[in-house]
This record gives C-alpha cells, sequence and structure tokens, in this order.
C-alpha cells in the first residue's frame, strides 16, 4: 500500500513520513510537557517545510507555471502554508502546541494528494495566465492556514481548562489561547478578505465581470460572512469564551467546504473554481 502511494511521487512520501515524525514526537510531548520531545517534533516540522519547498520550486521549474492549478498541487501547496504560519506563531508568540496539529493536517492533505496524483502536468488556460493569478492563491492559501490555526488555537481553548480540572493554571492558558485563536482569525480573515478583492479585480479583467455568482465565489463569499459574523459577534456581552471558540470551529467548516466539498454540489461541474 505504501510502495503504491510513494511510488510516483516518492519526495511527496517523505514529506508526509516527516509530518507524522513531528506529530509522533510533538503530540506527547505537548501533553507530558517534555519540551525535549517538542522541540524535536518542532525541528522535523522546519525540515519538513524545507523540503516541501524544494518540492514546490522543482515542480514549478517543470511545469514552467505556478503549481497552483490541480487538486494535487494545492495539497502540497497547503502543508506548506500551514507550517509557514505556524512557524511564524512559534517565533511570534512561542505557540509549540501548534505542531501537532500542523504535522496532522499535513499528513492528511499529502497522503489525499499521494492517493489522487495528477496523471500529468496540465497547462493553464489562457484566463489563469495572468500576474493575478500567484498573488489571488497564495493569499487564500495563507488564509486558509491561518484560519485553521485559529481553529486549532480554538479547540485548545475549549480542551485545556477540562483537561486541566479547571485549575488556575489551566484556565489562564486557556483563555491565553483563546486570545491567540482570535488573533489569528482576524489575520485569517484579513487575507481571505485580500484574496477576495483580487479575484474580483482579476475576474473583472478576464471575464469583465467583478462577481459571477460562481458556486466557489458565492462560498468563498459565505466563508468570508462566516469569519465576519464571529469576530464582530464577539464585541458583544456573552459572546466571549466558549460560545466564540465553537463559532471559529463552525467558521472555518465552512472553509473546508469551499475548498473541498464543492465538488459535491451538482452545480460544481460549471465552476471556473472548483479543483481537479
Amino acid at each position: 500500500m505504501l510502495e503504491t502511494l510513494f511510488g510516483a511521487h516518492p519526495l511527496v512520501g517523505a514529506v508526509a513520513v516527516v509530518h507524522g515524525g513531528a506529530l509522533v514526537l510533538s503530540a506527547p510531548g505537548s501533553i507530558l510537557r517534555r519540551g525535549a520531545l517538542v522541540r524535536a517534533g518542532l525541528s522535523l516540522l522546519i525540515a519538513a517545510f524545507a523540503l516541501n519547498t524544494w518540492i514546490i520550486a522543482d515542480r514549478w521549474m517543470e511545469a514552467g507555471r505556478p503549481p497552483f492549478k490541480t487538486l494535487f498541487e494545492t495539497m502540497l501547496f497547503y502543508p506548506w502554508c500551514v507550517a509557514l504560519v505556524t512557524l511564524v506563531l512559534i517565533g511570534l508568540h512561542g505557540l509549540r502546541a501548534l505542531v501537532p496539529f500542523a504535522s496532522a493536517i499535513s499528513v492528511i492533505g499529502l497522503v489525499y494528494a499521494l492517493y489522487r496524483p495528477d496523471a500529468e502536468l496540465v497547462n493553464l488556460p489562457p484566463a489563469l495566465q495572468s500576474a493575478w493569478f500567484v498573488p489571488h492563491v497564495v493569499t487564500y492559501f495563507i488564509s486558509y492556514a491561518g484560519l485553521f490555526l485559529s481553529g486549532a488555537l480554538a479547540a485548545l481553548a475549549l480542551a485545556l481548562p477540562r483537561l486541566g480540572s479547571y485549575s488556575a493554571g489551566a484556565v489562564r492558558a486557556g483563555l491565553d489561547f483563546e486570545r491567540h485563536a482570535h488573533n489569528a482569525a482576524v489575520f485569517g480573515l484579513i487575507t481571505l478578505t485580500l484574496g477576495l478583492l483580487m479575484g474580483g479585480v482579476w475576474a473583472k479583467f478576464a471575464w469583465g465581470d467583478y462577481w459571477s455568482w460562481d458556486p466557489k465565489e458565492n462560498w468563498a463569499l459565505v466563508s468570508w460572512l462566516a469569519y465576519m459574523t464571529t469576530i464582530h459577534l464577539r464585541l458583544l456581552e456573552g459572546w466571549r469564551g466558549r460560545r466564540a471558540m465553537w463559532m471559529l470551529l463552525l467558521s472555518f467548516g465552512a472553509v473546508v467546504f469551499t475548498y473541498l466539498g464543492m465538488n459535491l454540489l451538482p452545480t460544481a461541474e460549471g465552476s471556473l473554481h472548483v479543483y481537479q
């Protein structure tokens, strides 16, 4: 089974294995508070990020175009974005508890990519041969990474006080994760907004309209509205704490459906944005 999965793309399989090692080390390290295990997991995350960078650069040169066209290619790029944003958050705020979450989602994405690899390199259609293509896609996937990590922090904020039997230290840590979850959601919403705006400008140049009510566009708008609602509800009394964290998790569900669930809709066949 592993030979079948890794045979066509052994380097992608290697990245998945390194991420798996990071997960195996960092998850128990975080739970048991073993700093050495967490640091080892972080080192493997950095190694996986470097190898993933090499794979993306190599495919870019081989294809002669940005490797963001197909589902397989985006499944290679998304773990790179998650690792990048995770490393930034660790550098800025010391959030090493994110390492197992980043590695877990990366393993899932990479294994799925290996399960459904591209049969051949696909050329970009004329509409995608635009200067807006790279900034639009990169901004969107950085946003998706930030919003995933916001959801991971929200899950930690929900779980930690219960795991710690509501001890003072667990409650303080939970509140800290709540604050970081909100800040990561704000970052994700800002980049999501930039991605929407760039997509609109690109659509105007390519198709003559800023918005065509394409099914993928509609669900991108749903995701944006979900996070706008969540972040603004937090300003109201009674919408902080656990309720806000649950809202962040539900909002990320809209992102997942926008990215992957669109293929399940009958209208997806006519969409210009669904990854094949």
